[in-house]
């Protein structure tokens, strides 16, 4: 589950870091007056549209303010939008609280964030010198200037790799005491919170040498939501996709994706290649859905409901390896879903693993607009056919 900004400076507020002084709007009659606004040294105000989104500035979503005036026209222009950035896709996504902070005479801007190795199996430390930009770029252009710290989690973040940190992002003086305790109170705030990122970009030096959190952003491992409950209860479900939120109250992995030929899969690793393959043969997934390893006939008919909800989908491919489960159980509760849902979209059933045979023999005689196949590639190849033979019927 991600937090919006206001939300991860409260966080972070609340293990000691210190944030700026901010105010969250969810309606233009909300605007505070000139007495009510977050004091500013510099008489300004960035009012910042809270969306689970990154480049906000450049979609313009940060705007200047000076004064009362400006900072509720900025609140009017952006509450009740739509907010569409490079990583909303072009529906983007709706904007329902703002941000009001003072604005910050920047003199240098720096990144720091805390998130999970899962291959070292370890929480690290990611700092670098060049903050205000994704990190993803800066490791392209610069990876000289990232510094990286693997944390044991018997003993935690240490002062000392904290300082080191410090010293190689170029920091000084009463800069490096103040990296060290802002890094040692976001890990126990990571840890504490059963996070999985937390991000601060940028991490500024105002024009007093102070190091301020302009913005974070903290994404919560959902596995631990029951532990979390008060963090949880901030959950805001309008920045989630629908069809995502409702997946995972039915136990499914799903995450929409922009092709034309759904997936559905009993794993995470095979869920990938599968849509591999179906890249390989010249299509577009248009979602990836693990429906789990023990799946059953209930899981495999909401799968197929989320699925068709996506009026792009043109086919479907559904790759089973009968491992824990018996693929003419699977078979079954394709033929069910498929009734239940009048399933008019051609779909090919890959079926490998225990009685797969008579699972295919099943999905044949069914009568349903089924394809039974035994090798991954060709149904992944027939898939993509059968998705331009379905759209061009369809013009």
């Amino acid at each position: 589950m991600n937090l919006h900004e206001y939300q991860a400076k409260a966080l972070l507020a609340h293990h000691g870091v210190a944030v700026p002084t901010g105010k969250v709007l969810s309606e233009v009659s909300q605007a505070p007056l000139a007495d009510d606004l977050p004091e500013s040294a510099e008489g300004r105000w960035v009012v910042k549209a809270q969306v689970h989104s990154g480049a906000r500035g450049k979609a313009g979503g940060v705007i200047l303010a000076s004064g009362p005036e400006e900072v509720a026209e900025a609140s009017r222009k952006l509450l009740g939008s739509r907010l569409v950035t490079r990583q909303t896709g072009p529906n983007g996504l709706p904007v329902d609280h703002v941000l009001v902070e003072p604005g910050a005479d920047i003199r240098k801007e720096y990144y720091l964030a805390l998130t999970v190795d899962r291959a070292l199996q370890r929480v690290v430390l990611i700092a670098s010198s060049e903050g205000g930009m994704d990190i993803e770029a800066v490791a392209a252009d610069s990876p000289e200037s990232i510094r990286r710290v693997v944390i044991n989690p018997t003993v935690g973040l240490q002062a000392y790799q904290a300082r080191q940190v410090a010293f190689a992002i170029g920091l000084e003086g009463v800069q490096i005491r103040d990296f060290v305790s802002l890094a040692l109170r976001t890990y126990q705030a990571f840890v504490e919170s059963d996070a999985s990122l937390i991000e601060i970009n940028p991490l500024a030096e105002t024009s007093d040498g102070t190091l301020t959190v302009l913005d974070a952003k903290v994404s919560l491992d959902d596995n631990a939501g029951y532990r979390q409950q008060a963090l949880w209860s901030g959950r805001d479900v309008n920045q989630e996709d629908p069809a995502e939120r409702e997946a995972i109250e039915h136990g499914l992995n799903y995450v929409s994706l922009d092709g034309d030929i759904a997936c559905m899969v009993n794993g995470a690793g095979l869920a990938m290649a599968t849509m591999d393959l179906i890249k390989h043969a010249g299509g577009m997934p248009a979602n990836f859905l693990d429906v789990g390893g023990g799946t059953s006939a209930a899981k495999v008919t909401e799968a197929f409901k989320l699925i068709l909800r996506n009026s792009r989908v043109e086919a479907i491919l559904v790759n089973i390896f009968g491992g824990i489960v018996r693929c003419d159980l699977i078979a079954e509760g394709i033929i069910e879903a498929a009734r239940e849902v009048s399933l008019d979209v051609p779909t090919v059933v890959r079926l490998a693993g225990t009685n797969a045979e008579l699972g295919r023999k099943m999905l044949s005689e069914s009568g349903l607009n089924l394809t039974a196949e035994d090798d991954l590639a060709s149904a992944a190849e027939i898939a993509v056919t059968l998705a331009k033979q379905h759209r061009g019927a369809a013009q």
